[in-house]
């Protein structure tokens, strides 16, 4: 099923026109906004980013309207991104015990809301804003209301997320979201990256951080390699948290990733909200199903923030946190 296109006349109209889609869909209603040269959806499972449709081309690689979700694509990753080891932390003194949603390596993944419903709070010519409540539940105590606006111009594609802390105790909240900018059929090793960034996480066989080093400026030191001059990925996969992030002179860090005979992406978030980027290139491989992508993941803190502390926010009762990232539109080769 095609998504039905929002082009409003009116606010109410065109809510009325976003209830029309199909919620029989295994990501649930698919809420599309159109404007002369952009079209995104974003669907009701996870509040997700599904599609980004800009100039005619698609950006993203994300997935169809009756395909299930998989690998994370377009998710938000609240109130944490990546993992907890054992799904297990401390918060004023109480021990918590997360459900385990990465079995094989014993962690709890990428948060609480991925799977649950959002729904439409406010719609603009430009932009679609989604909310939802994230309630008290086993290993989570606390309530936060978020909302996250997409947006876009013509200078690209931009997403704000607000979280707010409407319990009487402060909250532990980290995020991270994952969006997947397309490759088509280009070769991952050939594919250009750069990113400012000057430490990368080491990480053990669970995928959890044990430090924090200098990246390499040896193309053979493995994954925690030096792309801030920029290069081809090469026979190097990553799967990779960075953080030292420069900005640009707007507060900026900006990803690159450069298609050959393709696309030129640049992905960018605020430094100060966000101080970590994930590189995640499992999903970019010919023997991977279609469509190919590279996932560059902004984040405000790394993997067990909640037991490390690093970079965790911890919001007091009524405090909100906002961060915004986006995707520049991209150029073409």
């Amino acid at each position: 099923m095609t998504p039905r296109p929002v082009t409003p006349e009116s606010r109410a109209g065109a809510l009325a026109l976003l209830a029309m889609s199909d919620g029989a869909a295994p990501s649930g209603q698919q809420w599309t906004v159109s404007t002369a040269s952009d079209e995104f959806t974003v669907c009701e499972v996870g509040g997700t980013l599904r599609s980004w449709v800009h100039d005619g081309r698609e950006v993203l690689a994300g997935f169809d309207p009756q395909d299930p979700i998989l690998a994370g694509r377009g998710q938000q990753l609240l109130p944490w991104p990546n993992r907890i080891r054992d799904g297990r932390y401390v918060v004023g003194g109480v021990e918590r015990q997360l459900p385990l949603t990465e079995v094989g390596l014993g962690n709890a993944s990428h948060g609480l809301v991925r799977w649950v419903p959002w729904s439409v709070v406010d719609l603009g010519e430009a932009s679609l804003t989604v909310g939802t409540t994230l309630r008290p539940q086993p290993g989570w105590d606390w309530t936060l209301a978020l909302t996250t606006t997409y947006a876009v111009s013509r200078p690209g594609l931009s997403v704000t997320t607000v979280a707010t802390n409407l319990s009487d105790t402060s909250a532990p909240f980290g995020g991270g979201w994952h969006p997947y900018v397309a490759i088509g059929d280009a070769a991952v090793e050939n594919v250009r990256l750069t990113l400012p960034a000057a430490e990368y996480a080491v990480v053990d066989d669970r995928l959890l951080p044990v430090g924090v080093e200098p990246v390499d400026a040896s193309v053979d030191s493995g994954p925690g390699t030096d792309f801030r001059a920029g290069r081809e990925i090469g026979t190097k996969r990553l799967d990779t948290a960075y953080t030292g992030l420069v900005g640009d002179d707007d507060g900026r860090w900006r990803v690159r990733v450069d298609v050959p005979e393709g696309p030129s992406h640049v992905v960018w978030g605020e430094v100060a909200a966000f101080p970590w980027v994930q590189v995640f290139t499992g999903k970019a491989e010919a023997d991977q199903p279609a469509p190919h992508g590279i996932a560059v993941e902004p984040m405000t803190c790394p993997a067990d923030a909640f037991n490390s502390g690093r970079d965790l926010v911890m919001l007091e009762p009524g405090q909100s946190w906002t961060g915004t990232w986006g995707i520049e539109a991209p150029v073409w080769s």
